[in-house]
């Protein structure tokens, strides 16, 4: 077999049309891939048949064309917009003598770059192992079992069986090191369900300005950029409203057609937060002509993850690009709103954003009026950066009064300091 590059520059992309199938492969979005992993494009084929050539997924007629583009143009690698097997795979490789990668190892080699935390990193790579786990013959079938002889002896497997027994080690390796991620995490996660500090979780196709909106709600400098996958590493931030409600917001990876299974099992215990959210922001680019379809596309990874049933408003990002489209509320027919249109780039829309969010997540509210004790400045304090003070004044004695508006729950929590005088409270 031929020496294979860590990694490649120039690259033929080749994205064939099946007339049975219902869904397509998007060109451009493809395209995309491509250079966010790095590939300098120099040629792109596109064909149509019916199905897929079983054994080298195109036909004879369009594998003599490649082959000669493959010369002609010294690639080193060849991208299919397509799921391979790693028979079609194998043979794809054997006749145009360059790498040949799939659409799920594109996506695997884009992860493999932009991961940056400990648990991204193990994520990506148990995902590429399961990955190369079938595909391992067809590096090795030129290999025969192991030499015999002194210093030589081997345990009696082949290069193939000793590959996958080490494959089968790190895997295990790795699920061990993801459990004690996820049980920090589960740990991480009772204690702001103690703290009754609601979830929210924001979702989207990749590219879709989630990282940007997540900036702009935390003044965090987490890394956005106009780019797919800009974001792997689930982040999460306080954030704490005009009003004083206190949230937990969640960046996850952006999701995108046909997401490897792989991925989507590795991502798992990051995806929790998404499940476990008490409320979805599912943010999406109006501005891409095919954005109706990027939504079905991220409801149907909501479902594969269990996700399905969590709240979710739909948030109608990057107005900014559009001509005369001011920022606005969307309601259903019973009155409940179902998206928010903005720009997080700009911030119009925002404000409409901070009170559907403090409506979603305060069903109920209380205003008292509480006397707080002058020695007691620490419990003033908290009430103003935890609370709405809406009103102020001073007792003779130079106790506060001060009127309130708070959360139900979080009164409630606030009832058990014994300083805490209550004057009148009513919901609202």
């Amino acid at each position: 077999m031929f020496e294979r590059p860590k990694r490649f520059d120039s690259a033929i992309l080749v994205s064939i049309t099946l007339t049975r199938l219902v869904d397509q492969p998007q060109i451009q979005e493809f395209t995309e891939l491509a250079q966010s992993a790095n590939a300098k494009i120099m040629a792109q084929v596109t064909g149509k048949r019916e199905l897929p050539e079983p054994s080298t997924f195109v036909g004879s007629g369009k594998l003599k064309e490649l082959e000669a583009l493959v010369q002609e143009l010294e690639v080193e690698v060849v991208l299919f917009n397509h799921t391979l097997s790693p028979r079609q795979e194998r043979n794809l490789e054997r006749a145009l003598q360059c790498r040949v990668v799939d659409r799920t190892g594109l996506i695997l080699d884009i992860f493999a770059q932009r991961a940056r935390s400990f648990e991204g990193k193990l994520q990506v790579e148990l995902a590429q192992l399961k990955h190369l786990s079938t595909r391992l013959v067809r590096s090795w079938t030129h290999l025969e079992r192991q030499k015999g002889g002194i210093g030589l002896r081997g345990p009696g497997e082949t290069q193939l069986e000793t590959d996958r027994r080490l494959i089968a080690e790190r895997i295990k390796f790795i699920n061990k090191r993801l459990s004690k991620v996820t049980q920090q995490r589960e740990l991480s996660r009772k204690a702001r369900i103690q703290n009754q500090l609601p979830v929210v979780s924001l979702v989207g196709y990749t590219n879709a300005g989630k990282s940007t909106l997540f900036n702009r709600l935390t003044q965090a400098n987490v890394f956005a950029a106009d780019q797919l996958f800009a974001t792997l590493d689930a982040t999460l931030r306080r954030v704490i409203l005009p009003d004083k409600t206190t949230l937990i917001l969640a960046d996850t990876v952006g999701f995108i057609e046909q997401l490897p299974h792989d991925l989507v099992a590795a991502f798992r215990a990051t995806l929790d937060e998404t499940r476990l959210a008490a409320l979805l922001l599912h943010i999406v680019d109006v501005s891409d002509p095919e954005w109706q379809l990027r939504v079905k596309q991220v409801n149907q990874v909501l479902t594969d993850i269990g996700a399905a049933e969590v709240p979710q408003i739909l948030l109608c990002n990057k107005i900014d690009r559009l001509e005369h489209c001011p920022s606005r509320l969307q309601r259903d027919s019973e009155g409940q709103i179902t998206q928010i249109w903005l720009s997080a780039v700009s911030g119009v829309g925002i404000e409409l954003l901070y009170e559907v969010l403090s409506k979603q997540l305060n069903q109920e509210r209380i205003r008292a009026t509480v006397r707080v004790p002058v020695e007691a400045g620490d419990l003033r304090a908290r009430l103003f950066a935890e609370t709405l003070v809406l009103h102020e004044q001073y007792a003779d004695n130079g106790d506060s009064l001060l009127e309130i508006q708070i959360p139900a729950q979080y009164f409630n929590q606030g009832k058990t300091d014994s300083r805490l005088q209550i004057l009148s409270e009513k919901s609202e």
